[in-house]
């Protein structure tokens, strides 16, 4: 999962990203608004985390004009004001919910799960394919009841390709949803992850098949 955090106030900004980095989710940083804006007119996000005092564009704004371009991701406002005018303001603009500076990280984390489960209705809390078993709430992963140790960015991997079933996701698309801009690694690192995460499946008693490689095109879940 993908998270846009705009955030003006660099060492709050950043201390954000690190917490919502530990919970397992790729974390890009905008500091103003046209700078949002253009990450989100070239990258899909899954979630929008959007201080509402921003330069250039303040939060409001671009909230309205993500919804009037017919943007659907989960919008989460930050602010300092906590007057029911604000949220009334924030909420009639596109936003979904709306937290409160200083901001409680637990809390932050909980909202922001509620609006990507919210955002995935049609999926399980669970995900499965065959015997193997991911869950988003607990980050454990299970083969045939066996709990499998796995990094995060094997974690993460895994849980795209079972978010995506039988579409072949191209390494490009996999750096994209999994890492940073700032932290964008070669293509032949998604080769290495996906090695290592084919080795514990196996030894966990999954069969060679269960990642395939679709070649020149990139990777899916195999058939049975």
């Amino acid at each position: 999962m993908r998270i846009l955090l705009v955030e003006d106030d660099l060492p709050l900004a950043e201390t954000l990203a690190e917490g919502i980095t530990d919970q397992l989710y790729t974390v890009d940083i905008a500091t103003d608004g046209i700078l949002a804006w253009d990450y989100l007119q070239a990258i899909e996000y899954d979630l929008l985390l959007l201080d509402v005092m921003l330069p250039h564009i303040d939060g409001i704004t671009l909230c309205k004009q993500l919804r009037s371009q017919n943007y659907q991701m989960p919008v989460l406002m930050i602010t300092a004001r906590d007057t029911v005018s604000d949220k009334i303001m924030g909420l009639d603009a596109g936003a979904d919910d709306y937290v409160i500076k200083p901001i409680d990280l637990g809390e932050l984390f909980a909202r922001i799960r509620a609006l990507l489960r919210r955002g995935s209705m049609s999926l399980p809390p669970i995900l499965r394919w065959y015997q193997l078993e991911l869950d988003p709430s607990t980050y454990e992963v299970k083969y045939a009841h066996k709990l499998i140790h796995l990094t995060p960015k094997e974690y993460c991997i895994l849980e795209l390709l079972l978010r995506n079933g039988r579409r072949v996701l191209s390494r490009h698309v996999i750096i994209d949803h999994i890492w940073s801009i700032e932290d964008s690694p070669e293509e032949h690192t998604i080769k290495v992850h996906i090695r290592s995460l084919r080795q514990k499946l196996k030894i966990n008693g999954a069969p060679e098949n269960l990642i395939e490689t679709v070649h020149g095109i990139g990777y899916r879940l195999g058939e049975r």
